[in-house]
Formats: C-alpha cells, structure tokens, sequence
C-alpha cells in the first residue's frame, strides 16, 4: 500500500474521494518523521497510560498504523520515544497522533513515520477510566475511524477511508494526478490553464445561463482540475 501512495499525495486521494463519492475524512496534522505512511488503522484511545498501547500491539498486523485518540489535547504529550520504539517493534508502520508527542530527537533517531498536532515536554499527569471501545475505535477531529478504514499521511495532513475501497480510490486519484500533471506540463509549455479548461467559454456560458457552474462546465470541456 505504502509503494501505492508513494506515487500519489493525500490531496489526490481527497479528491478521488469527492468523485467517487467517499467522505473526505482528513485532518491537518505535521510529520515529525518521515514524509509519508500508509496502513490499516489501529485503534487506541489514549486516558493517560501507556497500557493502551501495548495492548494494542498484542493484536496489531504487520503495517498497522497506530491511530491515537488523545482528544486534540494541548496540555499533555501522549506518545514518546519508548512508545515508538515498541510500535516499531511490533511491525507497525507508523504512528498519527490527534494530539502531542514528545521526546523528538530520540522519535526522529528511531525513524518510525509519526505524524502529530505537535509537540510538548509533559507527559500525561492524569488516569482516566479506559472506555470499552478503547482499541476498536478513535476520533480524530470530527471522524470515528476503526481497524475497517485505512489511514493515509504526508506533509498535507492525514487522511482516512474505508479500506473496502482503497483500490477504486488509488485508481482514481492515479487518474487525477495524471490529469493534472499533464496540465502542468502544459502551462510550464506556454498553455495556460485558463486556455485549458476554455475559461472563456466558461465566462460566455455563465453570462447566458447564471446557474451555470465552473464544475458543470469542467465536465463538459473534460478538465476536471477540482473534482
């Protein structure tokens, strides 16, 4: 999967999610290691402990992302170095964060992709209850995701989708990226985008009909450079 997405960024896939229909589940998140990952989502709701981990390790598959719950708090790191160290241990392919990390130099020696709304020296000073669903679900921002999605990270951010569909969405945003590649090639060529995409007859065919939309007539002229 990973040799998939290496060839492709989160903002293709966001985009063949709105084609194909899927719900863009995405989050703004900032790589302290490595530029991108790639796996089946694993659960854990972080309460103040380490524990949740490890358990989830105890049933993790080889290329599972670690998905953190930790409420988007800002007064407490929830994942560290030693953290890291046991996930990749565990064959985990990396770890994203809706939360803090800490320990960034001894994180970025490891070399496990952790991906997290930032950083902070605390630790967690608190112990909740573990809720029931502690290693079968998480939110991250405003998405419920589970070991069914699949979870896709690089320097725009994260991105989560039903791993029932990853293969229709990577052909698509294949499709789009070759797409938009081709019309960079050809601005960088001299051709501009408004040339591309007959901006002019856009801009005529809205003045005759205002309900026209720059949508409707992208599909119409095949340049479809937001969809």
């Amino acid at each position: 999967m990973l040799e998939r997405f290496a060839e492709l960024t989160t903002a293709h896939i966001a985009d063949a999610c709105v084609r194909a229909g899927v719900p863009v589940r995405t989050v703004s998140l900032t790589a302290v290691v490595g530029d991108r990952v790639a796996g089946r989502v694993l659960p854990a709701q972080h309460v103040g402990s380490v524990d949740v981990f490890l358990e989830a390790f105890e049933s993790a598959a080889e290329g599972d992302v670690l998905v953190v719950d930790n409420g988007a708090r800002t007064d407490e790191a929830c994942v560290g170095d030693l953290v890291a160290l046991e996930a990749r241990a565990a064959g985990i392919a990396g770890i994203v964060i809706w939360g803090l990390h800490r320990d960034t130099v001894d994180i970025r020696a490891i070399g496990l992709p952790v991906f997290s709304l930032g950083a902070l020296p605390t630790g967690p000073l608190r112990l909740d209850p573990q809720p029931a669903d502690a290693l079968s679900m998480a939110t991250i921002g405003p998405w419920t995701v589970t070991r069914e999605d699949v979870v896709l990270a690089d320097e725009d951010g994260a991105i989560f989708v039903p791993s029932a569909r990853v293969e229709e969405l990577f052909a698509l945003a294949e499709s789009i990226r070759d797409t938009e590649h081709r019309q960079a090639d050809a601005i960088r060529g001299g051709r501009t985008l408004r040339e591309q995409v007959s901006f002019t007859q856009y801009l005529t065919g809205r003045a005759a009909d205002p309900s026209l939309t720059f949508r409707q007539h992208l599909r119409a002229v095949r340049g479809a450079i937001e969809e």
